[in-house]
């Protein structure tokens, strides 16, 4: 494959991991080593308690900020349903950072993502979609992304899908120091509040914290990490759980297919 080549792959698979940044947070694993010990159980039971309660309730709308370094910063709203496979609807606006730069030189900085149990559909600008054949969206299917970017590509998928509010708790309960931090106030509201560290990429320990309401319903989170690019903070608020959201696959012949773009990136 020539550096030209090179470039096109690089650029449509760089563009996936921008598009998808809302996930970026959401690896799983967990902190271990001997000089650790187990949390108390009441954390504990209280943290199953609210992942049981999260997790029945189904759905909610997501309000969340993302920033990634210098790379990107980027807002996202709309509803997500997880009731069997993560379904919804967002709109991504990037809002910094030099992603915003390039989605900004290619016509648009807000674009609506679509959740399906297939894949990962993403609504391109008429700029952008002049690189697609008039197609105004992406379709980035779960099967493809370990073949497309190796393991990397097999980790975003299962980030992807773990973007439901109910897989914050459970990263806690894999944190062997998560702790009770107390009563606070979050937006109006009386919350009790959970910290803990966990196991990130590449071994790097990231924080997350919630905020837990009287019914055992998550309605805030912070997760911090480092990456290659910088620090990474996202920070994403819920509500309205039990809220209606679904998501409409895109016309076909609207559609371009991730792997077919790649294939004939590598062809020219």
């Amino acid at each position: 494959m020539t550096s030209t080549r090179v470039r096109r792959s690089a650029f449509w698979v760089g563009l996936l991991t921008a598009l998808t940044a809302l996930a970026a947070c959401t690896s799983s694993g967990s902190p271990d080593g001997p000089d650790r010990t187990a949390p108390a159980r009441a954390v504990t039971a209280a943290l199953r308690a609210v992942e049981r309660s999260t997790d029945r309730a189904e759905s909610a709308r997501v309000r969340s900020t993302t920033t990634m370094g210098s790379t990107l910063s980027m807002t996202a709203d709309g509803t997500l349903a997880w009731g069997d496979d993560l379904t919804g609807t967002l709109t991504i606006t990037y809002t910094g950072g030099t992603t915003a730069e390039t989605m900004r030189r290619l016509g648009t900085t807000s674009m609506e993502a679509r959740y399906l149990p297939d894949a990962y559909y993403a609504r391109i600008g008429d700029s952008f979609a002049e690189k697609t054949g008039g197609r105004h969206w992406i379709k980035y299917a779960y099967d493809d992304l370990d073949d497309l970017a190796g393991s990397s590509g097999a980790d975003l998928a299962d980030q992807m899908r773990g973007t439901a509010p109910h897989t914050s708790v459970q990263r806690l309960l894999s944190s062997t120091d998560v702790r009770r931090v107390g009563e606070e106030t979050v937006r109006d509201e009386r919350t009790t509040h959970y910290s803990g560290t966990v196991q990130g990429d590449g071994a790097t320990e990231q924080t997350v914290d919630i905020w837990v309401d009287r019914r055992n319903l998550l309605v805030k989170k912070v997760e911090k990490g480092r990456t290659a690019t910088g620090q990474l903070t996202q920070t994403a608020y819920y509500s309205d759980y039990g809220v209606k959201a679904t998501a409409e696959k895109p016309p076909a012949g609207d559609t371009a297919d991730l792997r077919e773009l790649l294939k004939d990136s590598a062809g020219r």
